[in-house]
């Protein structure tokens, strides 16, 4: 567990080649396996869970917030063992979404990923090379061993992606066609960081959000928090579930999930929570 600093970010290599990284997929579901390193994706924050047995090993996507989860479901054809996903934190001590990190014998940055279930996290695609996806198996082998790598902290917050030139809607065939969009539950925090957990709470406030652009829904919250518009000064952090901890929305949101409730925790900018905010430099060496 030495090299999981909680609150910072790691990046996990499989030890088999090619050069892959554990990587949370755009849809906000799916794991997967990726050659590219520079991204919000291959970033994981870790949360250090306190049990009764002693401390685990919990891991959030970067991008998008999500747990890394092991699941009881078949993993899809062509992969070995059970499907690991990326889920919300809803009930603390769920064992779905603990892990250990095992040594492996090999070097002190290289270790096997053991969830509380008994199985053990598994890069697939080392014959096949399509077969990219990540799974849970109990048959210990080389497709186990995860290269651990530390990502520093960036001074200040990454800039939001481009909105794209069109709103949220296009034309087929003569048709005006609206984007799928997914509801928005948000809260602004107190200057400490400070904000009401329970979204049942009159603090929370709700909008319909089409679109996945993360610069538009930033403009749309300053404005309705009463930060302006067209002008950086939020952060916006997504609680993926009720004891998910905080993750800074820098990236535009997943293509999948419409429908569902996002959560968000608004900071308004140069306040104390706001400066206390952690972003990965997924771009150092």
């Amino acid at each position: 567990m030495d090299r999981f600093q909680d609150g910072h970010h790691v990046r996990l290599r499989s030890r088999v080649p090619p050069r892959t990284y554990l990587h949370a997929a755009n849809d906000g579901e799916s794991v997967t396996l990726s050659q590219v390193r520079a991204s919000m994706n291959a970033a994981w924050a870790v949360h250090i869970y306190d049990g009764d047995d002693g401390p685990y090993l919990l891991l959030h996507s970067a991008a998008h917030g999500r747990y890394l989860a092991a699941t009881a479901t078949p993993a899809r054809l062509g992969h070995r063992g059970l499907r690991a996903e990326l889920r919300d934190y809803n009930q603390p001590g769920v064992e779905a979404v603990m892990w250990q990190a095992v040594g492996s014998g090999f070097a002190d940055d290289v270790v096997l990923l053991r969830n509380v279930g008994g199985r053990y996290l598994r890069a697939n695609g080392r014959y096949i090379r399509w077969n990219a996806g990540v799974s849970v198996d109990n048959s210990v082998n080389s497709m186990m061993y995860w290269v651990v790598e530390s990502i520093p902290a960036r001074e200040d917050m990454p800039a939001l992606p481009a909105p794209p030139p069109n709103p949220p809607y296009r034309y087929l065939l003569g048709v005006l066609y609206l984007e799928p969009g997914r509801l928005i539950r948000f809260v602004q925090a107190l200057d400490d960081g400070h904000y009401p957990e329970d979204p049942g709470n009159e603090g929370w406030r709700q909008i319909w959000f089409r679109g996945r652009s993360a610069f538009r829904l930033r403009d749309d919250l300053g404005l309705l928090v009463g930060a302006g518009v067209y002008n950086p000064n939020i952060a916006m952090c997504v609680r993926a579930g009720r004891y998910g901890r905080l993750t800074p929305l820098v990236v535009d949101l997943p293509n999948g999930g419409y429908g569902d409730t996002l959560e968000i925790v608004v900071f308004r900018a140069d306040t104390p929570a706001y400066n206390e905010l952690r972003h990965p430099d997924v771009d150092a060496e």
